[in-house]
């Protein structure tokens, strides 16, 4: 993509995910999908929109910066120390790279995302 500016729809056209792995959904709907809205040549900058249904995963070291805004559904992080957060709509956090957390999705969530390698 060449554009300078750009709206950011926060429902676009979803194609087929899989960066969550199967053993990790907490329920029977197994649904992901990605947007990328925008990407550098070198993929060292991504700009996107994404969405899955509940799961649960410990990640131990965040592999990028990870800024990103609660569309739809709710997530909570659990830090290494045992301090827990919840998200929502219209929430906006940022995960540094190298961060130990479990990630749980607790209702299907739709994110905005800027990450950076």
């Amino acid at each position: 993509m060449s554009q300078e500016t750009f709206r950011i729809d926060p429902a676009p056209p979803m194609q087929p995910s899989s960066l969550t792995g199967a053993d990790a959904f907490t329920t029977d709907d197994r649904s992901e999908g990605n947007h990328t809205h925008f990407e550098t040549a070198d993929e060292s900058i991504s700009v996107g929109t994404w969405e899955c249904a509940p799961c649960r995963e410990v990640v131990a070291s965040w592999p990028v910066h990870e800024m990103m805004t609660v569309v739809e559904g709710a997530v909570t992080l659990t830090h290494e120390d045992g301090r827990s957060e919840s998200f929502g709509p219209g929430d906006t956090f940022y995960i540094a790279k190298g961060q130990h957390v479990v990630w749980e999705i607790t209702q299907k969530l739709r994110k905005m995302y800027m990450i950076v390698a």
